[in-house]
């Protein structure tokens, strides 16, 4: 049961790549649902028939007692309730055993029901398998509700795409859009592939990717991401990417790939239960043997009993199916948060975390900069568009901003040779012949050029222009702090974590918002690689893990080295979001604290059922080899033990965080 059950957390039901084909996927998911109600059904049925079998041979055995109800066919009797359940489970056990693997739950039980059987305990050689049938069919009810959040995730890939072609709209199948064409979605459908928004604007439903059901107003020239839900009206999109690469995709892919990475306890108990079966079977033979040399009156079938209950009740189901099962139902629990968490090693180590280290641009504030003033030195006209024209070569938000402002003025548009990006300072390129230069003040030092001090003393982020080498004005720009940022702060704090923010804007802009979100400890003027630095030096001598957030390309370094990586998903970059080990696809810092919540509640759950397993199991194998215990008892302890732990496993699918 527990290796069946195991196979089935790892691989889900999430198993295919999200760019194959979309008839395949329907087909193929019709047809393995319908597999698989099929195989419920006829476990269910099997387990009732043998059911129905073992209550008629009790109730001969017990009440009515005639005198052909005995020997061969008493025998024969128990050994047809037997075969329905028993030999799924002895098959199973020889073709794994076959495989190299003899000391596994189906050895167990194999050997406890036709040792049973041996001894003439035939009612008891049923209900071990009976109840060890239900416990695996109440098992697969218990994984397929943990699945259910993420399997969800499955039915949100659209089918078609309206595209359009020779000079009208087609439905096409998504893989065979390329980029740069133009989709429409109807009001109702999904959004297929990722893309830009050409109409002027609607509103959608972003649960699927988020989690959150508060509609989305997209307007023109916005990014339209593929599972999200068109509520307005009518719209067109330019296809940015193709199918296999849409943030749809990437979820899915990060959501298959998640159990993969397993957790520390997780491996410790399937390591444990491989060295742990083969010891109780032999210390079940020591049980049956031994007594002989040192009990007068030595019944062979007696202890040969007390070794099967041992047998039974040592069974290490429990552990083995829902520790994987609590973990498994963390991540669902996450997806539906819009957490998604890359193994159930990160919900582990999310518990023991105690500093937050936070990138301050698109993960604290907006990312979305506006142009509040422009300080100039000679007539803006003949600088703003010189500057509008390097900025227009990056895809920074200061960037965009500065760009948006050049356009609501009319200007020729100017083109820019020898464009060269210095990393952390700003752009230089050539327009008309002269040299322009646009970035931060650690540019202009690093070309010698003399600034007022009212640039030095400007606590705002700024943008600062020269023409061959002279200074001619500086652009304020200002960003919007996000509306959870300060709530998730103080969250924080409340869970007595530390939190530090690190930003690539001077230290002034830096300590700014952190006074406004009362972080604990602000850095400024860091480049990418101050910022792998900083978060080095803060690791220093540190035993508890540390998490970095971020978005952007160039934190991925940051999010690689930290003990847990987490990417704001909906607008960080693919690098980050592929470098990360938990993405929030909510863009909410406040999110972070929801994570760690539900990784203290998953691992709350497998302790519980570490214990609960251990402890129940200890006491009835002691009972059983001092004869004070009995078979139906180890059944119904082993199985009830298991089923105790399932039920408190998928708890955590409805727990609110």
């Amino acid at each position: 049961m527990a290796e069946h059950q195991h196979t089935n957390i790892q691989s889900g039901d999430a198993c295919c790549t999200p760019d194959q084909n979309t008839a395949n996927k329907n087909t193929s998911t019709q047809s393995n649902q319908a597999e698989s109600e099929s195989g419920i059904n006829k476990e269910w049925l099997s387990s009732i028939a043998s059911f129905i079998l073992l209550v008629s041979g009790l109730i001969l055995d017990n009440w009515i007692q005639p005198s052909w109800f005995e020997s061969t066919f008493r025998f024969t009797w128990y050994a047809v309730a037997y075969l329905p359940v028993g030999l799924p489970v002895l098959f199973k056990g020889v073709r794994i055993a076959f495989r190299g693997d003899v000391f596994t739950e189906f050895i167990l039980m194999s050997i406890a029901t036709l040792g049973a059987f041996y001894i003439g305990e035939y009612p008891e050689g049923v209900a071990v398998m009976l109840f060890y049938a239900v416990g695996e069919l109440f098992q697969n009810a218990a994984v397929n509700k943990a699945k259910r959040s993420i399997k969800a995730l499955m039915d949100v890939r659209p089918d078609t795409a309206i595209v359009f072609r020779n000079n009208k709209y087609e439905e096409v199948d998504p893989t065979n859009v390329v980029v740069g064409e133009t989709i429409q979605v109807k009001v109702g459908e999904r959004v297929p592939l990722d893309g830009e928004m050409l109409s002027e604007g609607s509103s959608f439903n972003t649960a699927a990717l988020t989690g959150e059901s508060k509609p989305t107003t997209i307007e023109l020239g916005e990014k339209v991401l593929a599972g999200m839900i068109n509520e307005q009206k009518v719209v067109e999109v330019k296809v940015t990417k193709l199918f296999n690469e849409s943030s749809l995709a990437r979820i899915l892919m990060l959501v298959q790939n998640a159990t993969g990475r397993k957790a520390k306890t997780e491996l410790f108990i399937r390591k444990f239960a491989r060295v742990y079966t083969p010891i109780v079977v032999f210390l079940a033979l020591a049980l049956t043997l031994l007594p002989y040399f040192f009990v007068d009156n030595y019944v062979f079938n007696d202890w040969l009993y007390r070794a099967l209950i041992f047998l039974v009740i040592s069974c290490p189901c429990a552990l083995v199916v829902a520790i994987p099962l609590g973990y498994f139902g963390g991540i669902g629990a996450g997806s539906r948060n819009g957490i998604l968490f890359k193994g159930s090693n990160y919900l582990d180590l999310m518990t023991r975390v105690d500093t937050i280290v936070m990138d301050k641009t698109g993960t604290l504030t907006k990312g979305v900069f506006k142009v509040q003033s422009v300080a100039t030195k000679i007539d803006e006209g003949k600088w703003i568009p010189h500057v509008a024209a390097l900025e227009e070569q990056s895809t920074h938000p200061i960037a965009k901003a500065i760009t948006e402002y050049a356009d609501k003025n009319p200007h020729e548009k100017l083109k820019i040779d020898n464009l060269e990006e210095i990393k952390g300072h700003g752009l230089k390129g050539t327009v008309d012949g002269k040299e322009i230069l646009a970035g931060n003040a650690r540019l202009f030092e690093k070309f010698g050029i003399i600034l007022p001090n009212e640039v030095h003393d400007n606590a705002d982020t700024i943008v600062i222009a020269a023409i061959n080498n002279e200074y001619v004005g500086h652009v304020i720009i200002a960003d919007e702090l996000k509306e959870d940022s300060k709530a998730a702060i103080e969250s924080m704090h409340r869970a007595g974590l530390r939190t530090v923010m690190l930003s690539g804007d001077k230290q002034a802009v830096a300590d700014k918002v952190a006074k406004a979100l009362a972080i604990d400890l602000a850095y400024g003027n860091l480049l990418p690689e101050h910022k792998v630095m900083r978060v080095e030096e803060i690791k220093a001598g540190k035993k508890a893990p540390i998490a970095f957030v971020g978005d952007g390309i160039n934190d991925a370094p940051v999010l690689a080295i930290s003990d847990v990586g987490i990417a704001m998903g909906g607008l960080g970059s693919d690098a980050a979001i592929e470098t990360a080990d938990v993405v929030i696809q909510t863009d909410q810092p406040s999110k972070i604290v929801t994570a760690i919540k539900i990784g203290k509640a998953t691992n709350q759950i497998v302790w519980q059922n570490i214990a609960l397993a251990f402890g129940v199991k200890v006491i009835v194998m002691a009972l059983g080899a001092g004869g004070l215990a009995t078979m139906w008892e180890a059944v119904f302890a082993d199985v009830g033990v298991a089923l105790l732990a399932i039920l408190n496993a998928v708890r955590i699918q409805r727990m609110r965080f």
